[in-house]
């Protein structure tokens, strides 16, 4: 996209704000995925690039936004370093964030890939830091019942699934996720950079939680059955990592939980991708029905 038509779409007080921080601004080239933000753009001034954001209104977006201000600080050398952050008043009030810029590739997560190793090396890292002052997760997680929500929006979704069991399972996620390590909570391959120096960074922090220390670990079992692991496999890969410390009942509990939540907000928002069928899935194998021929059984 053109640096006028990135431009034209915010109010001059918000180009001038970045300008403040970047000189002049000479290219500029919107980012996909920037859906939760009303600018997402890397832009070129006199320092060279820097991926900046900015979120007009106060919105859980701008609440998210400035949880990414937060994990620049909380993940250093992990998260995208803050360069500059500014409040403005144009139309609305406007939040505006400037991070650094970080070139790269998304992680490959697919069975036999090199960069399984160092995703999990990332991990380690994240698991490790301590989280004061962030919103505990299990503080977040305070819906027991998103079955049968989504038996209710969608009932052909639930159809064949024992709903009240899946729900006595969510009920015990709060309690099992409990604890006071930086979790991430969106983890995913497109967030991982692979930078060409051999760096690794891990981006969108806009949903940080307190969290025992297995949690995003666990997220990441859920995308491994998604790029086509074994749940079997995805797990002993998981069990590498020196954070993974669920107990069973644990586990399950948060697979059906966020099983749950993420097809209630497929069904009702439109938020649907083939990872939520993948959270199903590893959600069923863990209650013990059969995912797929290829695959082994739970354990009993």
């Amino acid at each position: 996209m053109a640096v006028a038509d990135v431009w034209g779409s915010v109010p001059g007080v918000v180009r001038q704000a970045v300008e403040r921080h970047v000189g002049p601004v000479t290219a500029a080239e919107a980012v996909a995925g920037g859906k939760n933000n009303d600018l997402a753009a890397v832009v070129h001034g006199d320092g060279g690039p820097v991926f900046v954001k900015a979120v007009r209104g106060i919105s859980r977006a701008m609440r998210w936004l400035r949880d990414e201000i937060t994990a620049g600080v909380l993940a250093d050398g992990i998260a995208p370093a803050v360069i500059f952050s500014e409040e403005v008043r144009a139309d609305d009030l406007w939040l505006i964030v400037g991070f650094e810029y970080l070139p790269g590739r998304p992680a490959d997560l697919a069975v036999g890939s090199a960069d399984l190793a160092v995703v999990g090396r990332t991990l380690d890292r994240i698991s490790a830091l301590p989280a004061p002052g962030v919103l505990g997760l299990h503080e977040r997680w305070t819906v027991p019942d998103w079955w049968s929500r989504v038996r209710e929006a969608a009932p052909e979704v639930t159809a064949g699934w024992d709903v009240e069991r899946m729900d006595r399972w969510a009920a015990l996620a709060p309690a099992a996720v409990e604890g006071d390590r930086l979790a991430h909570t969106d983890l995913h391959a497109d967030q991982f950079i692979l930078g060409p120096d051999g760096t690794v960074h891990v981006i969108d922090w806009g949903f940080p939680g307190a969290a025992a220390p297995w949690v995003d670990t666990a997220f990441l079992v859920i995308r491994l059955v998604d790029a086509g692991h074994c749940p079997a496999d995805a797990q002993a890969w998981a069990a590498e990592r020196p954070g993974w410390t669920p107990d069973g009942d644990a586990l399950t509990a948060f697979a059906v939980f966020v099983a749950g939540l993420w097809t209630y907000r497929a069904v009702t928002e439109g938020a649907d991708g083939p990872w939520v069928r993948s959270a199903r899935d590893y959600a069923a194998w863990r209650v013990g029905v059969a995912v797929s021929p290829r695959c082994a059984p739970a354990p009993t």
